[in-house]
């Protein structure tokens, strides 16, 4: 009969387990110090620098602009409501009332090759015409009136 082989005592298990817990401590620290030292060293100890290629500057192409001179007009007796209308740089602008006769002039730069468009509208709040007129460079553009008090808008596009 064979004599029985004996377990392996407890504390031989653990020692290995410490061992190998150590051997990931120790793995682990030199992780760290490559990433640090990787961080730290100049960049000529480590090799050349990558060259990234450098593009030409680009040029803009010249765009022709013209400015034009800009009139809106409101003619009436009763003054004017609700008045809108797109004035420089195309912001559109507001007034709750005004006293007729009532102008505003601005100057717009645009492309030359471009059209551009002026509008304004308002509401006639009294009995009579309410008129509105666009004057582009000295030359009326749009005319239009309404005799209606309370009623449609006068408006003038371009």
């Amino acid at each position: 009969m064979g004599v029985p082989t004996a377990a392996k005592p407890v504390h031989e298990c653990a020692v290995r387990a410490r061992s190998a817990g150590s051997v990931i401590v120790v793995l682990g620290v030199l992780a760290a110090a490559f990433a640090v030292t990787s961080f730290i060293l100049p960049r000529s100890a480590r090799g050349p620098a990558k060259v990234e290629p450098v593009a030409a500057p680009v040029t803009p192409a010249a765009v022709h602009t013209v400015s034009h001179t800009v009139v809106y007009e409101l003619l009436g007796r009763h003054g004017a409501r609700n008045v809108t209308y797109a004035g420089a740089g195309a912001a559109l602008t507001q007034h709750a009332e005004v006293a007729t006769p009532w102008s505003t002039t601005f100057t717009r730069v645009g492309r030359a090759d471009r059209t551009e468009s002026y509008s304004i509208a308002a509401q006639n709040p009294g009995p009579g015409e309410l008129r509105c007129r666009i004057v582009v460079d000295g030359v009326v553009v749009a005319e239009h009136a309404v005799t209606e008090p309370d009623g449609p808008f006068v408006s003038c596009a371009v």
